[in-house]
């Protein structure tokens, strides 16, 4: 991770309907390499680090063509943009043809551009690499047919959605052990050394390109959840994993280059020890959006050493748009946690201004939607108030209460110290209605002497004693959904 801050903040673009709003915004056709200075000056907003261009490589005709038959895409289509036109359906950036720049973004020229842009504003750039699948029409389906899960005639006859004939091979359409067949691409096969060798030098090409990689579906290439999906038709399993194999080579490339795996089903750990530098904190979305105060707060008791190197966020393009599953105070609620945890932060193009239609990712634009400027503002607060909270040691703080007043069960507090001092105090009423409680600060340096509080997203002052912080902690009263963000000064 050289060069890269150890909690990194970073912001998610749909590059294709990105740069289609912004043609229709400016009146003329763009590639990346077109974008104006004042709009790259728009995207680097204080508090990012880092902007991933979701969906930038190559699309397939041949994963397009599926796109437009297929009559449960076309619904889910019609459901975000009702005024839906072919033209607005551009195939999955998950079915990919090649890894080379789609030339609708300029090609590899534009995304250098872009780069630099970036650079210049002192973000980092992290872009895709899909290990589990291809196009159908990808050009390895010929050329290397023994990359990619291959079966029988009598297997394309038992499972007609589950295989497809290329250039006289049956091969498998890419799955997860869950869920049907994904019809628009090709298996790949995780077991086959001349996969693996060719998924190193994928990455090792996308890897001069930008400066961290993220990884979809990460850990359905893991030996045990390979040949549990596939079985015979994998083979035998390999001694060594499939990430460590590809990253030691990887690595000595790049040293620098940060690799995040999109990762479910409890194998964050796993990956981590894999070698990855970061993982999706799924977990905690789902507590955020669906659960209470007890569920997060157990989730946030794991060591530091996980959650240092876990992704945090409450929106991406695979799940509904916050605005609509985390509407009004509890979003922001989630977001302040989001803000000032341990790890990285995944923040999503639209989330800022509550858009509320998650778009597939197979399409060109979004809907017209009403926006919320108030929304945008508070999370431009949030993120510039809080670049200098996630720093030094972090921990987790006990809330206390009154036998009549039980209210603090739904307070979460955390603070980041530097050594044995707190620098600043976090404290989320993750609850619908006021809470009051104590929160327990344990350093006994505050004692003796007077502090000064202030509150990050609204300025307010609060002076406090020291011996009261240190004996019976920080009272807090906060309305539903409230939060402080505290400098301790």
């Amino acid at each position: 991770m050289s060069g890269w801050p150890s909690a990194p903040a970073i912001y998610e673009i749909d590059t294709w309907p990105w740069l289609s709003g912004l043609e229709r915004r400016l009146g003329r056709p763009l590639t990346l390499a077109e974008v104006p200075g004042e709009i790259w000056d728009e995207v680097a907003a204080a508090g990012l680090d880092a902007v991933w261009l979701m969906g930038v490589w190559e699309r397939s005709p041949a994963g397009l063509a599926v796109a437009r038959e297929n009559e449960s895409l076309q619904r889910a289509f019609r459901a975000a943009l009702p005024d839906l036109a072919p033209a607005d359906v551009v195939g999955s950036p998950y079915c990919v043809r090649r890894y080379r720049v789609d030339d609708r973004f300029g090609g590899p020229e534009g995304l250098a551009a872009a780069r630099a842009e970036l650079s210049r504003r002192g973000l980092r750039l992290v872009l895709d690499y899909v290990p589990n699948h291809v196009a159908p029409d990808h050009p390895a389906t010929v050329e290397h047919p023994n990359w990619f899960i291959r079966g029988t005639a009598e297997d394309q006859n038992d499972d007609p959605a589950g295989w497809f004939t290329t250039a006289g091979q049956v091969l498998a359409h890419g799955r997860d052990p869950y869920f049907p067949p994904w019809p628009d691409v090709a298996q790949l096969n995780a077991f086959d050394p001349g996969l693996r060798e060719a998924t190193v030098a994928a990455l090792t090409g996308i890897g001069e390109q930008c400066d961290g990689v993220r990884c979809d579906m990460a850990m359905l290439v893991t030996n045990e959840i390979f040949a549990r999906t596939w079985g015979r038709w994998a083979g035998p399993a390999p001694a060594g994993e499939f990430w460590p194999y590809v990253f030691e080579r990887v690595r000595a490339a790049h040293p620098g280059l940060v690799l995040i795996a999109e990762a479910y089903w409890d194998m964050e750990w796993t990956l981590q020890q894999q070698g990855f530098d970061f993982c999706y904190d799924k977990r905690l979305y789902d507590r955020l959006a669906h659960e209470g105060a007890d569920a997060v707060r157990k989730h946030l008791s794991a060591g530091r050493d996980f959650q240092d190197r876990l992704l945090r966020f409450v929106e991406n393009h695979d799940e509904p748009r916050a605005a609509a599953t985390l509407p009004g105070e509890r979003g922001r609620a989630a977001a302040i946690a989001i803000a000032t945890l341990p790890g990285a932060a995944l923040w999503h193009d639209g989330q800022f201004e509550g858009r509320r239609t998650h778009l597939p990712v197979f399409l060109a634009r979004y809907p017209d939607e009403h926006l919320d400027l108030n929304l945008r503002d508070f999370y431009r607060r949030l993120l510039a108030a809080t670049v200098p909270v996630r720093r030094g040691d972090w921990r987790l703080l006990d809330c206390h209460g009154w036998p009549d007043n039980p209210t603090h069960h739904d307070v979460l507090a955390w603070a980041w110290a530097d050594g044995g001092t707190p620098r600043h105090v976090i404290a989320i009423n993750f609850g619908d209605h006021a809470s009051q409680g104590r929160v327990a600060l344990p350093w006994p340096v505050l004692a003796g002497r007077a502090w000064r509080l202030t509150d990050l997203l609204d300025g307010r002052v609060f002076e406090r004693d020291g011996d009261e912080l240190a004996g019976s902690g920080l009272y807090v009263d906060l309305p539903a959904w409230g939060a402080h963000v505290l400098s301790v000064e």
